[in-house]
């Protein structure tokens, strides 16, 4: 019996790798973000029932490319990692308009995604931050639009600072439907 048990444990160990599509996940791939970064591939659920202009910028920039290459500037121990920002200084963004705030009930709390904005609710462009801690006393004074669901132990790992002496950067960023898109056609 126990020759039995460790050989079913053993297939079951064999057979369980780490999941990194949103099928897998039951995500809706067209609200689903993969982030590469040097450490492995986080996930990040979309939340277009609380910020849809938001997700549809991320979205938008993703498809464009905006975001692949670009350093996380700013990481700071025990509260966030923050990136998108194309000159990686924490002072630019992209071509697109700024997004007027879409403040909500979500909370910021470990995985929290959220978008970087200035002192001026109404400027949010392009940077955006993940939570490695609860955040909660950003609760509804910035714009929560997304939720890492896979891959946290990679953020976790990116290089602190503000900037970092040799900072961490996106590898690329897709939507997960797009990569799906483009397995189909190889």
């Amino acid at each position: 019996m126990r020759v039995l048990l460790l050989l079913l444990g053993s297939l079951l160990i064999m057979t369980a790798t780490p999941s990194a599509n949103a099928e897998d996940l039951k995500l809706d791939p067209e609200n689903t973000l993969f982030l590469d970064t040097t450490y492995g591939r986080v996930v990040i659920k979309l939340m277009p029932e609380v910020a849809p202009n938001h997700v549809q910028q991320i979205k938008t920039l993703t498809r464009k490319g905006f975001y692949d290459g670009i350093i996380f500037h700013r990481v700071i121990d025990g509260f966030m990692a923050q990136t998108g920002d194309p000159t990686g200084t924490g002072m630019g963004g992209s071509d697109l308009p700024n997004i007027k705030a879409e403040f909500n009930s979500t909370n910021f709390g470990r995985g929290a995604v959220g978008m970087a904005r200035s002192q001026n609710p109404d400027s949010a462009n392009s940077q955006f931050f993940i939570c490695f801690t609860d955040c909660s006393f950003l609760n509804k004074q910035y714009t929560v639009w997304g939720q890492v669901v896979e891959g946290m132990q990679f953020v976790d790992q990116i290089k602190r600072g503000e900037p970092p002496a040799n900072p961490d950067k996106i590898i690329k960023m897709t939507v997960a439907a797009d990569e799906k898109q483009a397995a189909k056609t190889e």
